[in-house]
């Protein structure tokens, strides 16, 4: 028995999920019904705690990730190997935020196990008041609202430079609903949560299997891949302007559109100078795609194009693989150029002078020697990983969909435009 036949779906160790139904929205007639705005000056305060840096003694240094997205340790460091005098504490259920790029959303409570690190004094922490639950506060921290707020109110002439002062982010005003509600709302936005949590667990145990399947190649002579390839077409070099949407007539595709067996038609950017291109750079479904340079990890990606739109461009740092049907499949160097060891042989063909982008070229990858056995046996391989990663396509979709619902899930509880006693039958 092949490994492939040992494995089944029933394997996977995800962790039991079970369905969020999504409350309706509109239950009530308008936003006027939804909870008093306060200040947040009024519901926590400023509270730092300054500890001095001693030589000889470890800190744990940690920072605030963008977005809502909470608390990152930063490894350790000695007193003694700091410019700093003195660094902020952060206590568990305080809220810190970030001053720098604060319009970039680093806010949030920090949990338990943060307790005791340290930041520099870019960091403020908050200690909130009885009216604030931390585990309601922690979503808050994660909603566009606030952080559209935060950016409303931040300060500087750069960019890149420019700050929210503590006393500025106590100004924002916000729906504070009485504790019990946030209660409430905390244990169906934790539900969701829960949900997306267990689709991306799921996701990541097809992706190890589909991995596996990949890997499992046929057993049959290898051969250069130049011997089943009719030829490889390059892309045209143009300016593109920003993303591409789906009203614009033409677009050219990113490099991130091609990914590791994988195409994502959506990566791609709006282009007017269409007069630049040939017939041969218009990418169609079906053709079978790679990507020449990129980062070390991520060049001579593979896959096939699958539902392009019209007016679809290739730029020049993608080739298409023009296939001899008549001996190989495009979906099957698909699933075969993916695998690991292949990954390897086309990475290992890569040069350049900077190691962020290197380049493949033509010869060297038609040299790189891949097992072609009968069509038959292409496609009861290419069936089995196809099985696998239709699965993989549809638990992302969940969690996609899941994740833009969840977006808008705590405004709608604020403003009351969804029901408190909806969402928890929902749930």
């Amino acid at each position: 028995m092949s490994d492939w036949q040992q494995i089944s779906l029933g394997d996977l160790e995800a962790p039991a999920r079970r369905k969020v139904a999504i409350p309706p929205q509109g239950s009530k007639a308008s936003a006027s019904s939804g909870y008093p705005l306060r200040p947040l000056g009024e519901v926590m305060r400023l509270d730092i705690q300054r500890t001095p840096m001693k030589p000889g003694t470890t800190y744990h240094l940690a920072g605030v990730l963008n977005a809502g997205k909470g608390v990152i340790a930063k490894g350790e460091l000695d007193g003694g190997e700091t410019e700093y005098a003195a660094m902020n504490v952060l206590r568990a259920d305080q809220v810190v935020m970030r001053k720098l790029t604060a319009w970039e959303g680093p806010i949030t409570v920090v949990p338990d196990e943060f307790d005791g690190f340290v930041v520099s004094n870019e960091f403020p922490t908050f200690t909130l008041g009885p009216d604030l639950m931390p585990d309601w506060m922690r979503h808050v921290c994660g909603s566009p609202r606030l952080w559209a707020e935060m950016k409303n109110r931040v300060s500087g002439t750069v960019q890149r430079r420019k700050r929210l002062n503590p006393e500025q982010l106590l100004q924002i005003q916000l729906p504070i609903p009485p504790r019990e509600v946030q209660a409430r709302i905390v244990e169906i936005l934790d539900a969701v949560d829960d949900q997306i949590a267990a689709l991306d667990a799921e996701s990541e145990a097809l992706e190890g299997l589909l991995e596996s399947l990949r890997s499992n190649l046929p057993d049959t002579d290898h051969q250069p891949i130049s011997d089943v390839l009719l030829g490889i077409d390059s892309g045209k070099s143009v300016q593109a302007g920003g993303e591409a949407s789906a009203e614009d007539e033409y677009r050219i595709l990113k490099l991130s559109a091609v990914q590791r067996g994988w195409f994502k038609t959506s990566e791609a950017k709006t282009v007017t100078e269409v007069a630049a291109f040939s017939p041969s750079h218009v990418v169609k479904n079906g053709d079978l795609l790679i990507t020449r340079a990129n980062t070390p990890e991520r060049v001579g990606f593979v896959a096939v194009a699958r539902n392009v739109p019209a007016g679809t461009f290739m730029p020049d740092l993608i080739w298409r693989l023009r296939v001899d049907e008549s001996r190989v499949r495009a979906d099957y160097l698909e699933h075969a150029l993916s695998s690991r060891g292949l990954r390897t042989s086309i990475s290992g063909t890569a040069g350049g002078t900077s190691k962020s982008m290197v380049k493949i070229n033509k010869r060297g990858f038609g040299a790189v020697r891949v097992p072609i056995p009968s069509l038959p046996e292409q496609g009861e391989y290419v069936q089995r990983c196809d099985a696998v990663a239709r699965g993989i396509m549809a638990t992302r979709a969940e969690e996609a969909r899941l994740r833009r619902v969840r977006a808008g899930l705590l405004l709608g509880l604020l403003d009351r435009t969804i029901e408190i006693e909806s969402a928890e039958l929902g749930v």
